[in-house]
């Protein structure tokens, strides 16, 4: 009777997580889509009519805005590949706690994952102030010069060979022998569990995410190649050899990239 009663609580947390999962995704993906579809319905207007930062300081509101075009993108494209971790999280703490399950477990694992990535996002968001400063950076299309996005490529995909690649992307895929190592009891415990897996996660795919801004920060297209690139890196039985495979493709066009701003 009890392994039953179990049985239909993990049943109906994985419902609630999955739903809960999929909500925050959706509207996440809404909101990028919706973004992305503006910017491109002002490509041909100036920067001043399009309301974004140029050449100009940024404004404390222009940096909010992409503050948030930023943190939104990456619960879109990092949510799903997580998703595993956090479903693994769910059903085990049913299984280690011996009452009731606190409702804000989950949730807390959840927020803590998601604070890396909001740190990355600021980070992101100064890069790209920076890069525009410097005239690297095209405001109508945030997207870098070539010469700049083949230095970007190249790095990205030395990165992926990488001991500390190598390191990110295995605690990645395999959730049990992370959450077995790094267990703790309660909503602290979640949201202690959630940034570290968020730090393995950010150190796994920074360089991918920088990759938005070689062919457009806001091109729809290249936001969702690089977030099913990252699904098919930590969650399929392949993903360690299109993790390599991916590096040699990213280095050989970062090459391409400044052989053709030589001429050659």
């Amino acid at each position: 009777m009890a392994a039953y009663t179990l049985e239909k609580l993990l049943r109906r947390d994985r419902t609630i997580v999955i739903t809960g999962l999929v909500t925050i995704t959706l509207l996440a993906w809404l909101y990028t889509i919706n973004r992305s579809a503006r910017m491109t319905g002002m490509e041909g207007m100036s920067i001043t009519q399009m309301g974004m930062p140029g050449m100009q300081v940024w404004q404390a509101e222009d940096i909010l805005l992409n503050l948030i075009m930023w943190a939104v993108m990456m619960i879109a494209m990092m949510t799903p590949s997580a998703s595993p971790m956090i479903l693994t999280y769910a059903g085990l703490n049913r299984r280690r706690t011996t009452g009731t399950t606190s409702i804000f477990t989950t949730p807390s694992f959840l927020l803590g994952y998601l604070i890396l990535w909001f740190t990355f996002s600021a980070g992101a968001t100064l890069l790209q102030w920076k890069f525009q400063s410097a005239g690297l950076l095209s405001p109508n299309t945030i997207r870098l010069t070539p010469f700049a996005g083949g230095i970007l490529l190249i790095m990205a995909g030395i990165f992926q060979f990488t001991p500390l690649k190598d390191i990110c992307l295995a605690n990645c895929r395999t959730p049990l022998s992370f959450l077995t190592t790094e267990w703790r009891d309660g909503s602290k415990g979640a949201l202690v569990m959630g940034l570290r897996h968020g730090l393995y996660c950010l150190g796994c795919c920074w360089n991918l995410m920088l990759l938005l801004f070689v062919a457009g920060v806001m091109n729809l297209l290249w936001v969702a190649f690089i977030a099913g690139f990252v699904i098919v890196e930590k969650v399929t039985p392949a993903g360690y050899w299109v993790s390599r495979v991916g590096g040699l493709l990213i280095l050989g066009w970062g090459v391409w990239s400044l052989f053709q701003v030589a001429g050659m």
